[in-house]
């Protein structure tokens, strides 16, 4: 007695070989006819990906060449291997950058990461839409200063001659320069990133919060849940998804804490405190010429960066979150 079944034999699925082909290519075509106003919009950004990003990435080649850029340039210049990134770890300025770089991430991931979310869920709470609005214009404006004025404002506050040294000392109280103090300036980078980015990172908290079913609230009140149970048990965990995919961003950015605010402090507070993987980049390699091995610093700092984001994707999975890209 014969079976029917319906899996195809190895010699059907390779005479259908043609028709599966012609139909996929059928199908491209028809999604290329629906997608290419999206596709269109989409061009712009991917230009300056390519352009700035994706092809510049190629030129980390000279982190193993003993590079001449006049002479040689990236064809014609000798590979010298690793020898560069033996150079690096045995450079004492470089482990400080990298100490520094690593205190400062983990500082900023305990103190200032959980502000934008604070920040969101007080502005959620508000319920006058016209203090709302208000509130969200006057914390989101910082984000638009450059640092340059940030510094600035910061000086004329907590400088040697700022605000509240001449308040001091008109009480008669000593005079304080936490803008040149290296032991405060962990916390003095922090308070300056915090006011200047933390109301606009509070934007996707806030997203993810209008996204929640206000029905939950309703009946969790009904139930007698008050204000701090209904935040842990509808409101964090209508979020979490969101936390902990900027999380995973965060920390796959945990080596780039920025050029320019460290650049235009480390004459104040010494690069004792401030040396960082970027200005290190800049000092070691940029200024000096030697490309190859500022290239070596940052190509190393990239693959810390890359394997910080795969282990917190990882970590993600196992908390079972989708995080960056799902499981295959």
């Amino acid at each position: 007695m014969s079976t029917v079944t319906d899996k195809e034999s190895p010699v059907e699925q390779a005479g259908d070989s043609p028709k599966r082909k012609a139909k996929a290519k059928a199908h491209w075509r028809e999604r290329l006819r629906r997608d290419w106003p999206l596709l269109l919009m989409a061009a712009p950004m991917m230009i300056l990906v390519w352009g700035f990003w994706w092809i510049p990435t190629l030129g980390n080649v000279v982190a193993f060449q003993d590079y001449k850029p006049f002479t040689g340039g990236i064809f014609g210049s000798r590979l010298v291997g690793f020898t560069h990134f033996q150079v690096l770890f045995a450079d004492s300025e470089f482990l400080r950058a990298m100490v520094n770089t690593l205190s400062i991430t983990a500082f900023q991931l305990v103190f200032y990461f959980p502000v934008p979310i604070a920040l969101a869920l007080l502005m959620h709470s508000i319920a006058s839409e016209r203090l709302r609005a208000m509130l969200q214009s006057v914390v989101y404006l910082p984000y638009f200063f450059s640092w340059v004025l940030v510094i600035a404002i910061f000086q004329q506050m907590l400088g040697g001659a700022g605000l509240l040294s001449q308040i001091l000392r008109s009480n008669g109280f000593e005079g304080v320069d936490w803008m040149t103090d290296p032991d405060t300036f962990i916390l003095l980078v922090t308070s300056q990133a915090i006011w200047k980015e933390a109301g606009f990172g509070a934007i996707i908290f806030l997203a993810a919060l209008a996204a929640i079913d206000p029905n939950q609230y309703e009946a969790a009140a009904v139930d007698g849940a008050g204000r701090w149970r209904r935040l842990w048990h509808i409101t964090l965990p209508g979020i979490r998804p969101v936390i902990v995919l900027l999380l995973i961003l965060r920390l796959g950015d945990a080596l780039n804490v920025g050029f320019e605010q460290f650049f235009l402090q480390r004459s104040a507070v010494g690069s004792q405190a401030s040396e960082v993987f970027d200005t290190f980049v800049y000092y070691s390699g940029i200024r000096t010429g030697d490309f190859d091995y500022g290239a070596a610093a940052g190509l190393f700092k990239g693959v810390v960066g890359l394997v910080l984001i795969l282990a917190a994707n990882k970590f993600a999975h196992m908390l079972g979150e989708r995080g960056v890209y799902s499981k295959s």
